[in-house]
Order: C-alpha cells, then structure tokens, then sequence
C-alpha cells in the first residue's frame, strides 16, 4: 500500500519580527513584502533576495494595515495614527540581487503627513486609487470607521486629507440627546471590515478617471453582530455628505452568528467573502444590488481571523485560530487543501499577484510594459522567477514569522494538500 506524499512544507520563512505579525501586503509589480507587527514596526522585504529592504517603527501599537499609495507607503496603527511615507526607491544591490547577508544601515522612509483616526475596531482601511494623468500626483479615496462613532464609516480624498462623507450608516431616525448611549455602538455594532469600491452598473456616474467618483460609489462593511450590509451613493449633485445623507442601503445580509473577523473581496468587486469564530464561510453577490445573495459554506473547523482572494478570483485562504491556512474553491467552496506549519493564530494572509495589464498600469501601459520587458537583462531573474512568485501565498501568525508558500495550479491538477 503506497502512503500519502508528506504535507508541503513552506518555500522561504521571513523572522524579520521580534512580535506577532498582524498584516501583510505586497505590491502590485510583487517586487516588495510589506509585513507589520503588533509592536508597531513595519519590514519591507526583497521578494527576489527575501532579504529586508527596509524596516522602522510606524507606530506605537499594533499595525492593522499597510498598502503603497503611488510612491507612498500608508500606514494605519492601533495608535489611532494613520501615516503617509515617503516609499525608498533605491535598494541597497546587496538587498536587490542576494549579496551579503548583513546589510547595515537599512534606509528609513520619510514621514510626509499623519491622520488621527479611530482605531477601536481593529478594522484597517480600504484604498481607492484614483487615475490621474501622468503629470499629476496619484489621487486616492480611503475609508475609516468614524471618528467618533465606531458603526459608521468616514471617506477622506488623499492626499489633501480632506472628510469628503462623514458617518456613513448613522441612523437617521437617531435622537440628538440619548437617554442611553450606546459609547458609539449602532443597531450592528462596530464595523469590523470594510471596503470602498466604484460600480461600473451606474451609467450616471463618472468614469474611474474622475478625480472625485459621487453616484458610482460603493460601501461594503462587515459588522460586530455578524451583518454585512452593502450601501451606494446617490446623490450626483453633491459630492460630498453628512451625517450619512445620501447613503442608501442596498441590501442587508446578516449569516454569521458571532462577528465577523475578516472580510475579502474580489479584484473585480464581484463578490466577497466573510469569516467569523463560527464555522461559517459566506459568500456575498456584489452584482445583485437588489437583494441579498448570500452562499454559506460549514466548515469543519470554526474560528477562523483572516481571508484572502486571489487575483483571480478562484481561490481564497482563510487562516484559522489553530494556525492552519485553508484553501477553498471561490466557486464551490470546495476544499483544496490545508498548509500547516504555524503553530497559532494566523491572522495575516496576502496572494502574489497576476502579470499587471494595461489597464492596471494606466496611462503609458506600453512603454512601461516594453520597459519591463528591456530590463529583464538587468537583473538575475527570469520570467520562470516571476511567473513562481506570482503564484505565492503569504501568511504571517502569532509565531513572529511569515510563511512563503508556492501554490500549484488547482486548475490542472485535482491533487489537494493535506
């Protein structure tokens, strides 16, 4: 009788924390890990050299969030700080390309500008970039649970740091003077994910190339009680809001039992997926604004803090409080497989992403593709190196470490991890 093929084994491990890691991100060309801790500290590593680039203390807690803004990194801590840096363009070649494993002297990013925020959810931000022409400075929309209110949701325009809606989902019907306060606490709770995107099923509203979209606005919150509700702007002569006028709920889907711990949604904002302490995984329809279309999937293990979708769409990981990361069919909600190497809780997940298009890399798509194409030289890798790191998962957990495992196409193969 022939035995099973031994569980697989992470590809690289990243011990540039001293604290559990509590976010993950990589760029979009997958040159760049970013990873932050509960400490505060965010490391930016080589995915060529998987050697730290850069590395420095963002904030005096936890790290709930990081993400590049154009040639800005963003950063949102539980110090109720959000910053904006200065991203290092030029790496050390030790760094870039292997070398020396010691490298002293790591660059530090410049601070450029620091938002107050309200951190009481754990809930990190959601970016909209914006296109803009190739003379101007990136534009972007970024949502934040309130600033006073934590089961409502402000959208700022960066970078002039401007409130452009304020209180997004504040029940209108609400008494100004409350004999009960509710310490900032609606009918759901407090918003524990969110995330901000622009429907092209709106032909009213303005193009993705507008500076500032109004009617095509979308906002996807995920709450304490285990509610998603999904609300849209609809107010074309007003670009900005308060106290959630205009805000208009297009659904609401309440299928978790205990509150939902992370949220995940498509590239293409065709659906997202929700994960709780229950055993639950739910699939939401994002095209049907009409009314709720909510899959739920039982799964075998509850307790689960992180999700993440990838690029495709195809598959998604969940990470579970036992350490495990789970892969599952977007589709079905089918098993594919199980990675095991944390010991605990895995509260950091991040997919390498696809070849950028023309359409992701915007106005100059060809010169920047043919440019890509010249510098192949440049450099040691190859298309094979980058065709394998597109297919990465990353996954940070309580253990200070970041796992880096090479996922094989489920497509050609039925053969699953165990």
């Amino acid at each position: 009788m022939s035995r099973p093929p031994p569980p697989p084994a992470p590809t690289h491990l990243l011990r540039s924390h001293s604290a559990s890691v509590s976010t993950l991100w990589i760029s979009q060309d997958n040159e760049r890990i970013y990873s932050g801790d509960a400490s505060g500290n965010v490391v930016v590593s080589s995915t060529r050299s998987l050697r730290t680039i850069s590395a420095w203390n963002a904030h005096t807690d936890s790290i709930l969030g990081v993400e590049e803004f154009g040639s800005s990194v963003i950063t949102h801590g539980r110090d109720n700080k959000l910053h904006v840096w200065n991203r290092i363009k030029e790496l050390p070649a030790s760094t870039r390309l292997g070398g020396s494993a010691a490298v002293p002297d790591l660059p530090t990013p410049e601070l450029v500008c620091s938002m107050d925020v309200n951190a009481l959810n754990y809930c990190r931000f959601s970016l909209l970039p914006l296109s803009s022409g190739e003379d101007s400075d990136p534009a972007a929309l970024i949502a934040l649970p309130n600033l006073v209110d934590s089961s409502t949701a402000d959208v700022w325009f960066l970078p002039p740091k401007d409130r452009i809606h304020a209180a997004i989902g504040q029940e209108t019907n609400k008494p100004v003077f409350a004999t009960q306060p509710d310490s900032g606490r609606g009918s759901h709770g407090i918003i524990m994910s969110l995330h901000l995107y622009t429907s092209t099923s709106d032909e009213s509203g303005p193009s993705r190339s507008s500076a500032m979209p109004a009617t095509a606005l979308r906002l996807l919150c995920a709450y304490e009680d285990g509610s998603v509700i999904l609300r849209r702007y609809v107010r074309s002569d007003r670009p900005t809001s308060v106290e959630g006028q205009g805000w208009e709920v297009l659904w609401t889907s309440k299928s978790h039992v205990e509150t939902i711990m992370a949220m995940s949604v498509s590239r293409s904002n065709t659906f997202s997926l929700t994960v709780s302490a229950d055993n639950l995984i739910v699939r939401y329809d994002l095209i049907s604004e009409t009314e709720p279309k909510a899959a739920v999937h039982r799964a075998k293990h509850p307790g689960n803090s992180s999700i993440a979708i990838r690029d495709d769409g195809r598959v998604c990981a969940v990470g579970g409080w036992d350490g495990s990361v789970r892969l599952y069919s977007t589709k079905s909600l089918k098993p594919l497989g199980t990675l095991r190497y944390h010991k605990s809780n895995c509260q950091a997940l991040a997919f390498a992403h696809d070849k950028p298009t023309k359409e992701d890399l915007g106005g100059g798509a060809d010169e920047k593709i043919e440019h890509e194409e010249d510098s192949d030289s440049d450099d040691d890798t190859t298309a094979s190196d980058r065709a394998a790191i597109s297919r990465w998962l990353l996954a940070g957990g309580k253990d200070n470490r970041v796992s880096v495992w090479k996922l094989m196409s489920f497509e050609s193969s039925s053969t699953t991890m165990t």
